[in-house]
């Protein structure tokens, strides 16, 4: 396999606008413009411009696709609407979360999913393997898309001037196709980073020229481009999970919080039901580490890895950890014991290189946008 990292359509543009690179998932992808603190600050208060062309699409088409989704996911994906979408998992048959998912609704039998795209190769290999028997086709279409998200309050109103497509009417996770500064895309309203904002899917040579048209747009808005690294804090504050951080192949959906997204009720056997039913049943009777809030009484920063500990114990581990430019103050997300998970329990600390620095344990998200 080549270990040359894969460059989005708008690779040229990042780097002539300064962007300081890094190799993410395979993908060479903008880390930064200048400061991730005033990246951060513009998409809670006005708007950023990502690129995300690195993220997995696959397209489930045929007269057996929904019936393909059920069975490979564990949500119900025939009661999503046209144009509609959700947000899902894929699992191994031990339950284990091979990825976190959104699946949007293009038509009667045409489906979109969105992988990580760290996962995106895992998604389309399981996906082509369960089709099996099944009436759909499976199609890798990551080389068809360019993705560019527009986040922030301002976001609405930037977008508005590019396109005539019914913004007001597009509900959170909708999608509805439509013009973007004069060609086609997909516009989503998804988004992970807590703020309002949109997802636009074209063609690779269109990428460059929305991008432009959407930063003159912006500029009397504030819009800025902006890089991984502030998106990483604004999902930790939003309470987001991350593949490889909070969610992982060692968790089931209910380990990591999210049995809201396995189905049970949906007609049929899905990739598993059984380990699954079983994960449900022990945190019924026996509730596993809970995912929480930690907020930093003084400023060490915890990391990934880190060990959370109560009167000498170890009682949890951190799976993110940064400085909030929101809240100012070092935070993280961690699994803890439930012993220790309710907002507001004492004496639980991080471990930071031997020292044992004091965290008050939270609810998440830490930051909700006021609507």
């Amino acid at each position: 396999m080549s270990t040359t990292p894969r460059l989005t359509a708008l690779d040229a543009l990042h780097r002539s606008l300064g962007a300081t690179m890094t190799d993410f998932a395979g993908w060479d992808m903008p880390l930064r413009y200048g400061s991730e603190r005033d990246e951060h600050n513009a998409v809670r208060t006005r708007a950023g411009l990502f690129d995300l062309s690195h993220m997995g699409e696959i397209t489930v088409t045929g007269p057996q696709a929904v019936d393909l989704l059920d069975f490979a996911l564990v949500g119900n994906m025939s009661t999503i609407g046209n144009g509609r979408a959700r947000y899902t998992m894929i699992c191994r048959e031990d339950g284990g979360i091979l990825d976190d998912l959104i699946v949007y609704r293009l038509g009667e039998t045409e489906y979109m999913v969105v992988a990580n795209a760290s996962n995106a190769q895992v998604v389309l290999d399981a996906l082509t393997e369960r089709a099996a028997g099944f009436d759909a086709e499976v199609r890798d279409d990551r080389d068809a898309y360019a993705l560019l998200a527009v986040q922030g309050p301002e976001s609405p109103g930037i977008l508005k001037k590019l396109t005539d497509a019914d913004l007001d009417g597009l509900k959170y996770y909708a999608g509805l196709p439509g013009t973007v500064a004069g060609v086609p895309a997909l516009i989503a309203r998804t988004g992970y980073t807590g703020e309002d904002g949109f997802e636009l899917f074209l063609k690779p040579e269109h990428a460059e020229g929305v991008w432009r048209a959407l930063t003159e747009a912006g500029a009397d808005a504030g819009l800025i481009p902006c890089g991984l690294s502030c998106r990483d804090t604004l999902r930790l504050e939003a309470g987001m999970p991350l593949y490889g951080h909070e969610l992982t192949t060692a968790l089931t959906p209910f380990d990591a919080g999210l049995s809201r997204v396995v189905k049970f009720e949906k007609p049929g056997d899905f990739v598993g039901r059984k380990a699954l039913e079983a994960a449900a049943e022990r945190a019924e009777t026996a509730p596993p580490r809970k995912l929480v809030g930690l907020v930093a009484a003084g400023r060490r920063v915890p990391r990934a890895g880190m060990a959370v500990v109560a009167n000498g114990e170890v009682v949890g581990e951190v799976t993110s950890g940064a400085p909030s430019p929101t809240l100012g103050e070092p935070i993280a997300m961690a699994y803890v014991d439930a012993a220790h998970a309710t907002p507001g329990t004492e004496g639980v600390g991080v471990d930071i290189r031997g020292t044992h620095e004091p965290y008050a344990v939270v609810a998440l998200p830490f930051y909700k946008r006021q609507k």
